[in-house]
């Protein structure tokens, strides 16, 4: 069975027992968080399709812990003119690990 959730602005498939790296929830490691934005699930019969969002299904999962990504490198240039800027960032995630989809 999986289901795919929506956090973040972003689409996530997901099934039990999975890990993955979502946006920043801002929760503690050992936390349970329910996702209820659920846009489709399958268990393998039957697909079932939300309009946007499916009534009454939620998909629980664990924070494993919270961290940051690696770098990225944002360099800004003007050719002649002496312009040159350099800055770093790193984006915020939280690791996850899925309970249940129901």
């Amino acid at each position: 069975m999986f289901a795919i959730i929506e956090t973040g602005g972003k689409q996530y498939k997901v099934t039990s027992g999975e890990k993955l790296k979502v946006e920043k929830l801002g929760l503690k490691a050992g936390e349970s968080v329910m996702f209820e934005n659920v846009l489709l699930t399958n268990d393998g019969k039957e697909t079932m399709i939300g309009q946007p969002y499916l009534k009454g299904t939620a998909v629980k999962a664990k924070v494993l812990a919270e961290g940051k990504d690696k770098k990225k490198i944002v360099f800004r240039f003007h050719s002649k003119t002496r312009y040159r800027k350099l800055k770093g960032h790193r984006q915020q995630h939280t690791l996850i690990e899925i309970e249940t989809v129901a």
